[in-house]
């Protein structure tokens, strides 16, 4: 049996003014490209599951409209896609299925919609795909494929997590490999569209095994570039220890997400420095307000919004960037916000800024709420569930100011000089560090000698 691997990839955006500047501000466009060559990680892990008798190809499609031929010579074909691109593997599919190949469909957007994907789908798998993927397989190959695969009540053991096949991959078309050292997150904010609507459970995968995972990235590419597909991959301080020091004589560069509270462990930060972590990206949300009622856990990104400045210097002075995530456009937020988000990036000097929009993702607790209270403009318009299109009614302003405030932002913040601005300040930080340091080593060295 012949089975196609198909990702598809890209950014997307509907709204018409940001597709006319061509989503070309440095920003934008540095964060779009990197998002856009990261491979499935997820279908890389289940053609690592897959019988070696079963003939595996893995191929990414950035544009299925444009496609005048099916990819490969395939018996089935396994689709993931994004919510925003939901709508066109739909198409895909049903290209597929004419031709009479089978179709497996799974992944974020199927466990929230399956009904939906199973209009275009030969089987739908609804959660972790790696509890079923074996039966799945083994029942395509005996022709006798369910419709649905349940993997919900089944909670994967993540300690026993399948090597993906890496080796698919031509790595010469990637600038980085994500690796996932964990699955889930402690907490459950309101607009959060990550794996908490896959799995809400919070398991780390044992770190002999992550290591083993960048062993084999390392067999095609000696000196890689990792990004952690994790939600919060240092929200268990401890583990995050133990990972970090296991990372430390692999030669990496890396790239993350975690919280704000990484800046209370300055033993962990100098750790993940000699560890070879370039960047991490921190979901600050608002500087000033929006926050009430959307972060679950007590709120507590709300408890933390006083030390956002002082805990952002500590990070960047241990020499880790930050690239800081704000989202526009939340309930308690006016049009004031916009001026906020630029003046707090401003006055911390944040050496990486993503702004988004709020995004009402299917399963997640605001798509519910905001269908509950009529806000939700078009409710099944996946393909606005970009980041960057406005789908819903804001709180506090209108749709327009939104749109406009947003745009206006993203100007501000991803102008060249703006950006070469905060770099500068950054590098001459390190900069004096350093001499701090020297200058103080040379006083001990003296006081020592007398």
């Amino acid at each position: 049996m012949k089975l196609g691997l198909l990702a598809l990839s890209g950014v997307r955006c509907r709204n018409e003014e940001l597709l006319a500047m061509g989503l070309t501000l440095p920003g934008f466009v540095e964060r779009s490209k990197v998002i856009a060559s990261l491979p499935s990680l997820g279908l890389l892990t289940l053609a690592g599951m897959t019988p070696e008798d079963v003939e595996v190809g893995y191929v990414e499609v950035p544009d299925p409209a444009s496609l005048t031929e099916l990819p490969g010579n395939y018996d089935a074909v396994a689709i993931s896609s994004f919510t925003a691109q939901i709508k066109e593997a739909y198409k895909l599919a049903d290209r597929y299925r004419e031709a009479g190949v089978k179709v497996l469909m799974g992944g974020l957007h199927v466990t929230a919609r399956p009904d939906e994907a199973l209009q275009h789908a030969d089987s739908a798998m609804i959660g972790e795909g790696e509890s079923l993927w074996p039966q799945m397989i083994a029942d395509l190959r005996a022709n006798r494929l369910q419709p649905r695969y349940d993997a919900r009540p089944l909670n994967f053991d993540f300690t026993q997590s399948p090597m993906p096949r890496f080796e698919l991959l031509d790595i010469s078309k990637y600038n980085r490999i994500t690796v996932q050292t964990q699955r889930g997150c402690p907490f459950n904010c309101d607009f959060c569209g990550a794996s908490i609507r896959l799995n809400p459970r919070f398991k780390p995968k044992p770190v002999d095994r992550v290591i083993a995972e960048i062993h084999r990235v390392k067999e095609a590419w000696p000196h890689p570039f990792i990004e952690f597909a994790d939600d919060n991959t240092f929200a268990d301080k401890a583990r995050g220890r133990e990972l970090v020091r296991a990372l430390i004589p692999e030669g990496l560069r890396w790239f993350t997400e975690t919280d704000i509270s990484i800046a209370r462990d300055p033993e962990l930060l100098a750790m993940m420095k000699d560890a070879g972590c370039a960047q991490i990206l921190i979901g600050l949300e608002s500087p000033s307000s929006g926050l009430d009622g959307l972060e679950h856990k007590a709120n507590w990104k709300l408890k933390q919004r006083e030390t956002y400045q002082r805990a952002i210097e500590t990070i960047q002075d241990a020499g880790v960037t930050v690239n800081g995530c704000f989202v526009l456009g939340l309930d308690g937020q006016d049009a004031t916000c916009f001026d906020a988000v630029f003046d707090f990036v401003r006055a911390t000097g944040l050496y990486e800024v993503q702004i988004t929009v709020m995004t009402a993702f299917p399963n997640a607790p605001l798509y519910d709420r905001l269908a509950r209270s009529g806000r939700l403009i078009e409710p099944e318009a996946w393909e606005a569930c970009t980041l960057f299109d406005v789908n819903y009614r804001p709180e506090k302003m209108t749709v327009a100011e939104l749109e406009n405030g947003f745009r206006d932002l993203a100007h501000r913040i991803y102008d060249t000089g703006f950006i070469e601005e905060r770099r500068r300040r950054f590098f001459a930080r390190q900069s004096d560090l350093r001499r701090q340091r020297a200058e103080a080593q040379t006083h001990t060295t003296t006081r020592q000698n007398n």
